[in-house]
C-alpha cells in the first residue's frame, strides 16, 4: 500500500516517516505542503494523510483539489466542529486528533486498505450511475452527448443555465472524463470572494506583497496545474481582474503579486454564469474578447422545468440517500406528493429538489412522505 503523508511540521513528518518504517507492507512518501504533494501524487498512491494547518493551503482546500481520487485521513492538532464535518462532506473517513500513538494511525490504515480491497471486489458501475446524475431525460441525454465530445479537448467551457441546474456537476463530469481526470479540480465561485481579495486568490502573491502577506502563497492557477479550473458565477469577476484572467489564459502564465517572475501554467478552464453577458458586454461590465476566449464551446443546461422526466428520478434517489444518511428505513412519495413534485415549477431547479426531499425524509412521521410533508404550497 503506497502512502502519501502531507505535513508541514518537520519533526511530526519524521517521526512518522520512521514508525512506520518498521510496517513493510507500507511505501511511504513524505511532503511538506500541499503544493509539493499536488506534484508529486499519481496513480500509484492508495491513501493521502494530510494535516489540515498547513500554509499556503490548509489540508480542507487540499482534499478538495484530489476530488476523491483518493482515501483521505486528516490528522490536526487544532480540531473544530466544522472542519471535522466540513471533512465528513468531502468524504473524509478518518480523523485523527493529534496527538496520536501510532497504533490509532496503522488502525486507521488498516480499515481504509480494507475498504478498498472490498470496493475493488465489486464489480463497477455504470457511468451513468458514476456520472453524478441523478436523473436522465431525453434533454439532458441531447446535452451529455456534446459534453462528451467537448470532454476529449482542452477546449474553453462556457455553462449557461439558471442557478441550480446543476452546473458544478457538470464541471465535475467534465473533468472527471477527460485525459485530465488524474489532475486537480478546482472549483472557484467569484461571487463568493471579497472583490479586493479575488486577484491574490486566482494568482497567487509573494510575501511583503501587501500588509498581511506575511508568507508567499500560490494561486488557485498554479494549483490547479495540469487539471482543471471552475470559475463558477463568472460575470461577478471584476472588470479590472477580468484583463490578467486573458493574458493568463492567452500566455498560458500567471505572475504572482508582488513578483516580476512569470509562471508556466497547463490548465483547463471551465467557467459558468446564470447571467446574460452579451448584456454585461454592452453595459462596459464584461470583456468581449475575454467572452470569446471563455466560449469556445458554450453548453446551455435546461432548468429542470424543461426536464419533468428527472424530477422523480432525482427525487427518490435523494430520498434514499437522505434515509441512508439519517439511518431511517427506505421512505417513499405518496401518490399525493409524487403528483405535486411532478406540478411544481422548481425555480431553484434541482438545488431546490433536492433541499425539499431532503426536509420532507427528516419531518416525516410515517414511510410514506406526504403532500403536506413537501411545504410546496408556502413556494407558489
Amino acid at each position: 500500500m503506497k502512502i502519501a503523508i502531507v505535513e508541514d511540521d518537520i519533526n511530526m513528518r519524521k517521526s512518522l516517516e520512521i514508525a512506520m518504517g518498521d510496517y513493510k507492507e507500507f511505501h511511504i512518501k513524505t511532503f511538506k505542503n500541499a503544493k509539493d504533494a499536488i506534484k508529486g501524487l499519481d496513480d500509484s498512491f492508495d491513501l493521502v494523510i494530510t494535516d489540515i494547518n498547513m500554509p499556503g493551503m490548509d489540508g480542507i482546500e487540499f482534499v478538495k483539489t484530489l476530488n476523491g481520487r483518493y482515501e483521505v485521513i486528516i490528522m490536526t492538532g487544532n480540531a473544530t466542529l466544522g472542519s471535522a464535518i466540513e471533512s465528513i462532506h468531502l468524504g473524509v473517513k478518518d480523523f485523527l486528533l493529534k496527538p496520536f500513538d501510532v497504533d490509532a494511525l496503522i488502525g486507521a490504515i488498516k480499515r481504509e486498505d480494507k475498504v478498498q480491497k472490498v470496493q475493488k471486489s465489486v464489480p463497477k458501475t455504470s457511468k451513468k450511475k458514476a456520472s453524478g446524475f441523478l436523473g436522465k431525460s431525453p434533454a439532458l441525454t441531447k446535452l451529455l452527448s456534446i459534453v462528451d465530445k467537448a470532454c476529449k479537448t482542452d477546449a474553453s467551457i462556457l455553462l449557461l443555465g439558471q442557478s441550480g441546474v446543476g452546473k458544478e456537476v457538470f464541471s465535475t463530469y467534465i473533468h472527471k472524463n477527460s485525459p485530465r481526470a488524474k489532475k486537480p479540480f478546482i472549483a472557484i465561485n467569484m461571487a463568493a470572494i471579497p472583490e479586493n481579495l479575488i486577484e491574490s486568490e486566482l494568482f497567487g502573491f509573494e510575501k511583503g506583497a501587501f500588509t498581511d502577506a506575511s508568507e508567499a502563497k500560490a494561486g488557485q492557477f498554479e494549483l490547479a496545474n495540469g487539471g482543471t479550473l471552475f470559475l463558477d458565477e463568472i460575470g461577478e469577476m471584476p472588470y479590472g481582474v477580468q484583463a490578467k484572467l486573458l493574458r493568463a489564459l492567452q500566455e498560458k502564465e500567471v505572475r504572482r503579486l508582488g513578483s516580476s517572475k512569470s509562471i508556466k501554467i497547463d490548465i483547463r478552464v471551465i467557467s459558468a454564469t446564470n447571467a446574460k453577458l452579451t448584456d454585461k458586454i454592452k453595459n462596459g461590465e464584461f470583456r468581449e474578447d475575454l467572452y470569446y476566449r471563455l466560449n469556445t464551446i458554450p453548453l446551455h443546461i435546461p432548468p429542470l422545468c424543461e426536464r419533468k422526466d428527472e424530477i422523480l428520478q432525482i427525487a427518490e434517489a435523494t430520498c434514499q440517500q437522505n434515509c441512508e444518511k439519517y439511518g431511517f428505513d427506505i421512505k417513499t412519495f405518496s401518490p399525493e406528493a409524487t403528483a405535486t413534485l411532478l406540478e411544481y415549477d422548481w425555480p431553484g431547479n434541482i438545488r431546490e429538489l433536492i433541499s425539499v426531499v431532503e426536509r420532507s425524509v427528516i419531518l416525516s412521521e410515517t414511510q410514506e412522505i406526504q403532500k403536506d410533508e413537501l411545504f410546496l404550497e408556502t413556494r407558489k
